[in-house]
């Protein structure tokens, strides 16, 4: 190796030991490896922002100021209520709603977003119903992860894999939305046999559950109906965008200027709302990224992977499958994926049919985080929640029950590929 590809590689890999051990914030390690590459000459600052995908950075930042403005109006919380009294405050029927609202939610809305908006409601209702919250947050960990892998804009690595290899929303409904369905209804069968005995609860408490009044957690009715119109062209919008010739990202922007300009919310709160804090992270992960690729270094690991796999289609889908898994469910998926992503394109340039490559390595990363308590955001902040309420989620009591069925979604995820590919 040359001393600009050993440099690449040592700055790479120590953001990565930083955003691991978490002694500095992810954005912060990410800046400084970016800012290290400039320093040093490995990259300048033209060929710096040529490596950054505006489209996933336009995406990410478009549905972060969609989804502040929407929020405001309570609909989230409507639905949540709403839900409960169809279930007719039964638990398990609760359950399973909140489960199936999660995942759909994850999967056009930002997985935190969602359990930050879903989880404590469902503290709540629980306290009502006098039963333990923990399954069902537990559920809700978990459906959100496999919500997110669903579709375009469910996970940030699937909105990175669908800009690098120009993936439609179609096609994510056809591929990861199909199985999705699949390992979702295996898994509520799980959840019942574990804890169906857990949530027997007395006719009055379920009582107290129809007594509630879903209405008055709308904080502004004009707004819901404006967020309810734009949310339905925003799903036409993502569906037909390689249809109209046009990005992701410019649907995301647009649905996000028409909210901020009739959604008469206060634009500074909206737009500080923004995780900017994450969209840094991704522009200087992209910069450290492109160090490696600037450098050959990206080429040479897609060679060596290909020499492994002896270029096999099927043994490189289902290594990237499993290894992608594994490594997200204790690790930050975002730069594993964004690793992969160009030695992924290199193979293609050398002839080799890696269209199956694209769902392994998103399956594997969005499933992944299921895997323990600190695979993804949304199980930190959710268990952040229960434990700010008496209710303790440790690592270890996660982990006996999300890596087993983690292992089962990608088993689930083996046979799918196998069949379709």
């Amino acid at each position: 190796m040359t001393t600009p590809q050993i440099a690449a590689v040592v700055i790479f890999l120590a953001v990565i030991v930083a955003i691991m051990t978490e002694k500095i914030h992810r954005a912060v390690a990410a800046t400084a490896g970016a800012v290290l590459l400039l320093l040093i000459g490995i990259l300048d600052v033209n060929s710096a922002v040529s490596y950054i995908d505006f489209n996933t950075v336009g995406v990410l930042i478009g549905m972060m100021l969609f989804v502040a403005v929407v929020k405001n109006s309570g609909i989230f919380e409507f639905i949540a209520i709403k839900s409960a009294k169809i279930a007719k405050g039964d638990p398990w029927r609760i359950m399973v709603l909140f489960v199936i609202i999660t995942a759909v939610l994850s999967a056009f809305l930002d997985n935190v977003t969602t359990v930050l908006l879903i989880g404590p409601m469902t503290i709540a209702i629980t306290q009502i119903l006098e039963i333990n919250p923990v399954p069902f947050l537990m559920t809700q960990i978990m459906a959100s992860n496999i919500g997110g892998t669903a579709t375009l804009i469910g996970d940030p690595p699937n909105i990175m894999i669908g800009s690098a290899a120009g993936l439609s929303f179609v096609d994510f409904i056809e591929n990861t939305g199909l199985v999705v369905i699949i390992i979702l209804a295996v898994m509520l069968v799980c959840f019942r046999i574990m804890y169906g005995k857990q949530l027997g609860v007395d006719a009055e408490k379920t009582k107290l559950i129809m007594e509630l009044d879903e209405s008055k957690t709308i904080k502004d009715h004009a707004l819901m109906v404006k967020s309810l119109v734009l949310i339905a062209l925003v799903v036409v919008g993502f569906v037909m965008h390689s249809t109209l010739g046009i990005e992701s990202c410019v649907v995301a922007l647009t649905a996000a200027a028409v909210m901020l300009i009739i959604g008469k919310q206060d634009a500074e709160d909206i737009i500080a709302n923004v995780e900017w804090s994450t969209i840094v992270f991704f522009i200087g992960l992209f910069i450290v990224v492109g160090g490696m690729q600037e450098t050959g270094v990206i080429n040479m690991l897609a060679q060596a992977l290909m020499d492994v796999t002896h270029g096999d289609v099927f043994i490189t889908m289902l290594l990237l499958l499993w290894l992608s898994a594994i490594f997200s469910a204790f690790l930050d998926n975002i730069p594993f994926v964004a690793t992969l992503i160009p030695m992924i394109l290199t193979m293609g340039q050398s002839g080799a049919d890696i269209a199956p490559l694209w769902w392994a390595i998103s399956l594997g990363a969005c499933l992944g985080g299921n895997g323990s308590l600190i695979g993804a955001s949304a199980n930190v902040v959710l268990s952040g929640i229960s434990n700010k309420n008496g209710y303790p989620i440790t690592f270890m009591s996660y982990l006996k029950v999300g890596f087993p069925l983690m292992i089962l979604s990608i088993i689930i995820s083996t046979g799918f590929l196998l069949i379709r590919y």
